[in-house]
């Protein structure tokens, strides 16, 4: 399953904001738990393989692209 590229896009933004959070913090001060997310959306970015989202999907049984509202 791969994201499509306003996914993409959208993971970057947020992995960056994460990534600014924690530097602005600082590394030694953040809990390691919060490095997760931020790790995960950057590499749901670059190869467009979002994990939690395929455990999601999974889970409840339906895919991404069936709870878009776009018109294929």
């Amino acid at each position: 399953m791969r994201a499509s590229k306003s996914m993409r896009v959208w993971f970057a933004l947020v992995g960056t904001i994460l990534w600014i959070g924690i530097y602005l913090t600082g590394f030694s001060k953040v809990s390691w738990v919060l490095y997760l997310p931020a790790a995960g959306f950057v590499f749901a970015a670059v190869t467009g393989i979002c994990l939690s989202l395929a455990v999601i999907s999974k889970m409840f049984g339906f895919a991404p692209g069936e709870t878009s509202n776009q018109k294929p």
